[in-house]
């Protein structure tokens, strides 16, 4: 049987609500338990992956940095 692909604004639905859920339980944990949270899921990851996140991270650090540099 062949899957069936959602509507782009159905996937968007589901998006939103999977992180308004997260943001809710992320401001329900401690620091400690929100940074473990975030290795578990990391280790979860095939290493490529885990490297392209991290990059993506990085570029995303820079950028907010270059945006609220005082000139």
């Amino acid at each position: 049987m062949a899957k069936r692909k959602l509507p782009p604004d159905v996937l968007d639905y589901f998006r939103n609500e999977g992180r308004r859920g997260g943001k809710k339980a992320a401001a329900a944990l401690t620091p400690d338990q929100r940074s473990a949270r975030a290795k578990k899921a990391a280790l979860a990851l095939p290493p490529e992956e885990r490297s392209k996140r991290a990059r993506k991270a990085v570029a995303a650090r820079e950028a907010k940095r270059k945006r609220t540099a005082k000139p």
